[in-house]
């Protein structure tokens, strides 16, 4: 081939190569100057704006822009600034900005936590649905950012199967929520899902017979039996029961006197302190028929000494007895009552019950139960002593042949 034709082939060539060239960049990257500014197209077809300021640095919008008109737009509004004299550098004013934002849900949901006073197994159990429900979706969130439709998303994916967990992760949203608006750094509660907070009970409690009982107090060991009769018959709480003394029982009076109560949070030594309300300091009226009951028991389980625990874990009765050792009795006796859905908590509704059969009305049940709610409160103060031990009585008249004393009477025949 001539070597002027070759020439003209090698040009063409590079030409082409060229254009191919400018062709691929025009379409990753467009960049075009205006009279204010700068805005370039990106591969990902998203727009990005700057222009050099006043400080002749070139300045970056924080963010890309779908369309070319939201940079012009941001290009504009910068513009405006520089014009009124009010301008300065937009990282400046981004991290402004997010200085003013209030703290995310993390870390102020730890400093509302450290700052209430709960008990143990409250705060265990608040520590609990945060890390596990709660925090792992929203905890990075500022609490501006926390809208209605977040949390209402968030709920939405909650394990559905376990309806009390959910209920009590949502409400314990909703407290610290609150706090944040009461503290003036959200102006609205994003919680307001109507029910979210309550669930439809899974146990439906159904409070046992008096042979039934009769049956679980028999086949308890002599040492527990004491313990099952103040569950039952004087409605006192698990907590409550395991942490009586013997001073706290007078029989003279015919009272126990309830003023603290034990708790177990796993890992740790069971914590004493009062019980779980107000309400629950109170004094309780023992059912005139189980005196002597007491007596035995605190004849023959009981060490010397008003500190000395009712139902320790053992003879030396300085330790409290682990929750297991007592299901494992108790479990074996409710299977003999024929009741194996009868919770430990479920004879303090027997004992509601009991009580409400011998006429106790509504705040007499909250006094001698030792409840505590926004109505009952009201009512709870207008209980009066006498009553209670009117209620002990009739109690009593209603055990007929199925007490404790007269089946150990039985049994010594």
């Amino acid at each position: 081939m001539h070597k002027y034709a070759q020439d003209r082939t090698y040009v063409a060539r590079q030409q082409h190569a060229y254009s191919t060239t400018f062709q691929h960049k025009e379409m990753i990257m467009t960049q075009t100057r205006r009279a204010f500014g700068y805005l370039r197209r990106l591969p990902s077809k998203r727009y990005q704006a700057s222009y050099i300021g006043p400080d002749l640095a070139r300045h970056t919008a924080p963010d890309t822009f779908e369309t070319k008109l939201d940079a012009e737009g941001w290009l504009r509004d910068e513009r405006n600034m520089i014009s009124s004299d009010e301008w300065t550098p937009p990282k400046s004013r981004a991290a402004a900005a997010l200085a003013k934002l209030p703290p995310l849900l993390s870390e102020y949901a730890s400093t509302w936590l450290r700052s209430r006073g709960l008990r143990p197994r409250t705060r265990t159990h608040y520590r609990r649905l945060l890390d596990q429900l709660i925090l792992p979706e929203l905890g990075e969130l500022h609490l501006s950012e926390i809208t209605p439709i977040v949390v209402r998303n968030w709920h939405s994916r909650l394990d559905s199967s376990t309806p009390t967990l959910r209920a009590h992760a949502y409400s314990l949203l909703r407290t610290i929520m609150g706090t944040a608006v009461s503290e003036q750094l959200i102006s609205i509660n994003p919680c307001v899902l109507r029910g979210a907070g309550s669930s439809e009970k899974v146990h439906k409690s159904k409070p046992a017979t008096l042979e039934e009982l009769a049956i679980i107090i028999d086949r308890m060991p002599d040492r527990l039996q004491l313990a099952v009769v103040v569950a039952a018959w004087c409605g006192l709480r698990y907590g409550e029961i395991f942490e009586l003394r013997r001073g706290d029982v007078d029989l003279a009076e015919g009272v126990i006197r309830v003023r603290r109560a034990v708790t177990r949070v796993a890992g740790e030594k069971p914590i004493i302190g009062p019980p779980k309300s107000e309400a629950g300091v109170r004094d309780v009226n023992i059912p005139p028929h189980l005196i002597n009951i007491f007596q035995q028991h605190l004849n023959d389980h009981v060490t010397v000494g008003a500190r000395s625990l009712l139902f320790p874990a053992s003879r030396s009765g300085g330790q409290h007895m682990s929750p297991a050792t007592l299901y494992r009795h108790f479990y074996r006796a409710r299977e003999a009552a024929g009741r194996p859905d009868l919770r430990w908590h479920d004879l303090r509704h027997t004992g509601a019950t009991l009580a409400a059969a011998a006429g106790a009305t509504l705040p007499e049940l909250m006094a001698r139960l030792g409840h505590r709610s926004m109505r009952a409160a009201m009512i709870y103060q207008h209980a009066a002593a006498d009553r209670d031990k009117i209620i002990a009585e009739a109690v009593s008249e209603l055990a007929g042949v199925t007490s404790l004393q007269d089946q150990k009477r039985k049994r010594a025949r």
